[in-house]
């Protein structure tokens, strides 16, 4: 029990001579003045837009002036972040960075539903009760290691003043008191040692919370904002397998298929250099030319299976290239105004390769028709038709089930019309980016 007190009475004492206590007061103490400022800023902003936005002619300002708060919240909302982390070494992850939408209204909508940035007004507001905490344990700590030097003082100071010497005592109903003689000045030290133990521990403490607030209120928290952070990483793994895939198909196409060209080409002439005696080697080298020939062809399919070449001329050019190989005469039409991601590219590249092999062998089909153009903003359409039999259905398990779950990677959802008798039509939209 006794080891016991003394362990804890030499935390207790011992807190104040510590690195992370430097680090609990300086966040203290600037993260309390961050607090204070960025309180008054948030309020003073939100009144004026409130206010001004509550008249019809001073609307659009009202509403600028709450976008530019919110900003500015999100802002504040970064710099406690690195505070937090840089003092007092707790990291806290940023929330999804903000997703403006399209158009002014757009942006205007997506700003003033920033859940984000109003959770960061929240912490602004929420903050200046936990700044004051903040700045009355630093300035107490300060005041006590004013109060330690007193001693020294009345040594290099006061031999030569007269009237007592003013200690500073931050604490409920005490005040002040003053120091007449070198003797008083040993109480004036021990109530500096107080001050910086209460001022360091309340530090401590206040921080404690602060730090959750911090987590809760500046980190991504929130379901939808976890949900926005999905999304975005999800775009990353698309993009990325497909850049991965090109790489394949470059690699492929740059290695062995020009070492397997190189040596169909080496077997050919060896061929034609042989006698006609050589009947048997001629035989082997027949046989080896033919697997080289069969081998390329293989991977110039496997190829243009991962990644078309025809992409690289943009997809309503591979659209044209896929249709002219087809067994039944095809047509391709093509309004797309901004380019789609590579990504999207390749999905809508495959789709139509897919649905073409479903019609020159389920429909009966004269004519197949490719439409590819933009519906409206941010979204690619493409439909395939055929003047086929019809009566398409994707719950039979046919091909268009996995199609609607390829297309459902990048949020694309697909559309069949398929009457007994037909047309058959099916629509895919996609997203031009992912």
């Amino acid at each position: 029990m006794n080891e016991e007190i003394r362990r804890v009475t030499g935390i207790i004492l011992c807190a104040p001579l510590t690195r992370r206590t430097v680090r609990e007061l300086l966040y203290c103490g600037l993260g309390g003045l961050a607090g204070v400022a960025g309180f008054w800023i948030t309020i003073v902003m939100l009144a004026l837009g409130l206010t001004i936005s509550a008249s019809i002619l001073g609307t659009v300002i009202g509403l600028l002036l709450l976008t530019l708060a919110l900003r500015v919240s999100r802002r504040l909302g970064a710099l406690h972040r690195r505070l937090a982390g840089w003092l007092l070494r707790y990291r806290v992850e940023a929330p999804p960075k903000f997703q403006p939408g399209t158009g002014i209204l757009g942006r205007l909508d997506k700003r003033l539903r920033d859940r984000a940035a109003w959770r960061a007004v929240s912490y602004s507001l929420i903050k200046l009760p936990v700044a004051a905490v903040q700045l009355y344990a630093t300035t107490t700590a300060c005041i006590g290691l004013v109060d330690i030097t007193y001693p020294v003082d009345w040594v290099l100071f006061r031999h030569q003043a007269t009237g007592p010497m003013v200690v500073v005592f931050p604490f409920p109903f005490s005040g002040t008191f003053n120091v007449y003689g070198f003797a008083g000045t040993y109480l004036a030290a021990l109530a500096g040692v107080v001050c910086v133990l209460a001022g360091t521990w309340l530090a401590r403490a206040v921080n404690v919370g602060d730090r959750r607030l911090v987590r809760a209120l500046l980190g991504p928290s929130s379901m939808a904002e976890r949900v926005s952070e999905l999304e975005r990483t999800r775009t990353l793994a698309v993009e990325d397998s497909a850049a991965a895939l090109r790489r394949v198909e470059r690699d492929l196409h740059d290695g062995a298929q020009m070492r397997l060209a190189a040596l169909a080409m080496n077997l050919g002439m060896a061929r034609e250099k042989l006698d006609d005696d050589d009947a048997t080697v001629r035989e082997l080298l027949d046989a080896a030319h033919r697997n080289a020939v069969d081998a390329l062809a293989d991977l110039r399919d496997l190829a243009r299976g991962i990644h078309p070449p025809a992409l690289d001329n943009g997809l309503p050019s591979a659209l044209a290239t896929l249709a002219a190989s087809s067994a039944i005469p095809a047509s391709v039409s093509a309004d797309v105004g901004s380019r789609p991601a590579p990504a999207i590219e390749t999905i809508a590249y495959f789709c139509a390769a897919e649905l073409m092999a479903n019609a020159i062998k389920h429909s009966y089909a004269n004519q197949i028709k490719i439409n590819i153009f933009t519906e409206r903003s941010g979204v690619l359409c493409l439909e395939v038709t055929d003047d086929g039999i019809g009566g398409a259905d994707a719950a039979r398990g046919s091909g268009l089930t996995g199609l609607a779950q390829r297309v459902s990677t990048v949020d694309g959802h697909l559309e069949l019309s398929s009457p007994p008798g037909g047309p058959t039509t099916v629509t895919v939209k996609l997203p031009l980016r992912a």
